[in-house]
């Protein structure tokens, strides 16, 4: 079912259309060969699915030294001709060497958290039997880049009734300009439209409406009615990651051991 209005109170940014609700039937029919990756893990109990909030990583960790060299050069040119003028710079100078070495500093640093520090996988668990959906979820605050409680991985539980799904798509700051599609989930308050809190579910429309499909199939009908996947599960946590050194920098999946059991169990 597509609405042509959005549905919640506030949409998503770049509000496209809302996808069908929890309970209601899925919009498309999940078909492997075109999404990334199998579920992480399927049983009677519960369904896991890859997560990632940020797609491309690798890049980050080496144009963060480059940017933090800036910092240096900065106040090194200022030296240089003060050197070369005997005389000490204006104050303007001054200002604007200050600001581009404040600026460098923070920009390197969050570039180099925004590559290494996030998880090798997101997963979001959908347990049927409990009706709960359980998210170890990536947080991270780019005003506060040497923080350490506000970078990190919350494991956070959400009733399967109170979640919406929304595509969207924005365009974004590439080169000749770039369209960037997504799929956010949304969290209601009970029994309105009103969000209290949204996350990143998938990139690309149709992939994340096909994962939102298979969550659907799962929670209405069990794994029965999930597609069959060519390939294996990944391991996310083992995988071969020589060639990317922000992989392997990252941290492995670790469940909280209560959010571990619980989701995985009945009761």
């Amino acid at each position: 079912m597509s609405f042509t209005t959005p549905l919640l109170t506030k949409p998503a940014p770049g509000w496209k259309r809302d996808l069908p609700g929890p309970n209601e039937l899925p919009s498309i029919e999940p078909y492997p060969p075109v999404l990334s990756n199998p579920p992480n893990s399927v049983d009677d109990v519960y369904l896991e699915l890859a997560r990632a909030t940020i797609r491309i990583r690798g890049v980050g960790v080496w144009l963060a030294p480059f940017i933090l060299m800036l910092s240096v050069g900065f106040p090194a040119t200022l030296i240089a001709l003060a050197i070369k003028e005997q005389s000490a710079p204006a104050f303007s100078l001054v200002l604007v060497g200050l600001f581009g070495t404040v600026t460098a500093v923070w920009l390197g640093i969050y570039v180099w958290r925004m590559d290494v520090t996030p998880p090798r996988d997101e997963p979001i668990r959908f347990n049927r039997l409990r009706r709960k959906v359980y998210v170890y979820r990536f947080h991270h605050d780019g005003l506060r880049p040497f923080s350490r409680s506000a970078w990190g991985v919350r494991t956070e539980v959400y009733d399967w009734d109170d979640l919406r799904a929304e595509a969207c798509s924005v365009y974004g700051p590439m080169g000749s300009g770039g369209l960037i599609e997504t799929v956010t989930l949304a969290v209601v308050k009970p029994g309105t439209h009103q969000v209290i809190e949204r996350f990143h579910f998938a990139h690309e429309i149709q992939q994340g409406e096909m994962y939102w499909a298979m969550a659907q199939l799962f929670m209405q009908q069990g794994p029965q009615a999930l597609p069959q996947f060519p390939r294996p599960p990944r391991d996310w946590n083992n995988e071969d990651v020589s060639f990317n050194l922000a992989r392997r920098l990252a941290p492995k999946v670790r469940w909280p051991a209560e959010i571990d059991l619980e989701s995985r169990t009945a009761s």
